[in-house]
């Protein structure tokens, strides 16, 4: 059975926003501010920094206020000492008032509204069209956080977050960008060739963030930009996506998907992964499923070709990590073939996401030599052959014995496993939809685990590891359901929190 890779679409528009996050350029434009207490002289410095030219009116003028009109800030501070007027309005960019109480506020708001000027009211949001947020300067780089006023608290301590994550020295790098942008304008460049050099330029920025960029350098990452046409220079990328949980997804993963041009991506992977790719990537569903409608892997191979020949920079998003039984060979192998260039970005596998959430260690100390990955998936069109596998192996008590793609073939691998003198007291646990927020667990002798798999039902993927580290595993749930998610307040907070 096979089906066509299809384009994927989000489902759900982008959720509601309380308040549009946008950036106000002031330089050498008017505003004003009604007030001369201390939180109006903060409003009145911001709009300064940001170079307008502050008009202050205010009959007690404290002295933060009169300290920044003296200071000659980065826009000029004017203080007239007398009320507001309706005149005052016109030709201002913006409005900002100190008012002592709801009436002043809904005066001054319908005067600015009047000259069609947006108004903030400092601390009564019903009178305002806009809003101040916390702020993290590294200017020309600047973030703004908002809580909608709801918790100003935890606004400011997002923001001391983010000023640990951000280096200062950003501040030179994103104005070297500004600086160097009509360089890179000026080369004509398509546009992979532009993308190549920021990526490039960020990539930098990253290693020596507190390095002051020259000239030269900027121009030597310029030099690695291709000027070739619109319609070569593609790439692909195989990414592991991890088991599930979009927390597990690596750096160089989410850079990757923040870059691509097209995703093909598997049944295996999550909504919540591909919410960290670019809105503007075009996604596709190449999945194949056991033993239901799959796409064939050369129409992937051909689809993956092709548009990386027309100059897309392609991502494969697989479910785990692309080099554990995700034919990887095969796609690298026909990009090869092709003169496409070809990266592999690793993931967190499976048995590796599963054995966390267990809190075993698949290699514990006098218990377990060696870790191997089998697969359960069937050799034959039947969908019960199982491949070749070495028996010997899987029956060393020494050995932990991960299985993927178990489910059509668990009853007779384990059968066969028994009969080359593997335990039927070995413990073993079933494993669907490994570290997402529906994880479920079984945990049994190996014996009688694919009757109680078969029992539950299982609806997602499932990988079934064997060996003496699961013993904690199969004494725990003695005497209940066998069915259980070891993980399940962690996962639920984060369901609910979705």
């Amino acid at each position: 059975m096979s089906r066509a890779p299809a384009e994927y679409r989000t489902a759900a528009p982008m959720g509601k926003l309380a308040r549009l996050p946008a950036f106000f350029a002031l330089e050498g434009k008017r505003a004003l501010v009604a007030g001369g207490s201390q939180a109006a002289a903060w409003k009145a410095e911001l709009l300064a920094a940001a170079g307008a030219r502050v008009d202050v009116y205010a009959q007690e003028v404290g002295d933060e206020m009169r300290g920044l009109a003296a200071a000659g800030a980065s826009g000029a501070v004017t203080v007239y000492p007398r009320r507001w007027e309706s005149g005052d309005f016109a030709g201002a960019a913006m409005a900002v008032a100190d008012c002592a109480d709801d009436a002043e506020a809904a005066s001054f708001a319908a005067a600015a509204r009047a000259c069609g000027v947006p108004v903030n009211v400092i601390d009564r949001p019903a009178f305002c069209d806009f809003s101040f947020g916390a702020i993290v300067n590294r200017s020309p780089l600047v973030v703004g956080i908002s809580t909608d006023g709801a918790a100003p608290v935890f606004g400011q301590a997002i923001r001391l977050k983010i000023e640990a994550l951000i280096p200062k020295g950003f501040a030179r790098w994103a104005e070297a960008a500004r600086a160097f942008r009509p360089r890179v304008k000026a080369r004509a460049l398509p546009f992979r060739g532009r993308r190549n050099f920021w990526e490039r330029f960020a990539d930098r920025a990253f290693a020596a963030p507190d390095s002051e960029p020259s000239g030269s350098e900027l121009s030597a990452l310029l030099a690695f930009a291709p000027a070739a046409p619109e319609g070569s220079g593609g790439s692909v990328a195989l990414v592991g996506a991890g088991p599930g949980d979009p927390e597990l997804l690596t750096l160089r993963a989410v850079r990757a998907l923040q870059s691509a041009d097209v995703i093909l991506f598997d049944d295996l992977v999550s909504a919540e992964i591909l919410d960290f790719a670019r809105r503007e990537a075009k996604k596709m569903l190449v999945g194949k499923s056991g033993y239901r409608p799959s796409c064939r892997q050369d129409d992937i191979n051909a689809l993956m070709v092709s548009l990386a020949k027309s100059g897309r920079r392609v991502v494969r998003l697989k479910g785990g990590d692309p080099m554990i039984f995700g034919r990887a060979d095969e796609e690298i192998a026909a990009c090869r073939a092709a003169g496409i260039a070809v990266e592999v970005v690793p993931g967190i596998t499976t048995a590796q996401g599963a054995a966390s959430r267990l809190g075993v260690s698949l290699t514990r100390r006098g218990e377990a030599r060696r870790v191997q990955y089998v697969t359960g998936h069937a050799a034959g069109s039947d969908g019960r052959r199982l491949p070749d596998i070495d028996w010997a192996s899987l029956a060393d008590p020494a050995v932990t014995t991960v299985v993927y793609m178990p489910r059509a073939t668990l009853p007779e691998l384990v059968a066969r496993a028994l009969e080359r003198g593997l335990d039927p007291q070995t413990p073993a646990v079933a494993v669907e939809r490994a570290t997402r927020a529906e994880e479920r667990v079984i945990a049994a002798t190996v014996a009688a685990l694919p009757a109680r798999l078969e029992a539950a039902a299982p609806t997602g993927p499932v990988v079934v590891m064997i060996g003496r580290v699961f013993a904690d595993c199969v004494e725990q749930t003695a005497g209940e359901s066998p069915l259980r998610s070891p993980a399940a307040p962690e996962n639920q907070r984060r369901a609910a929190q979705a």
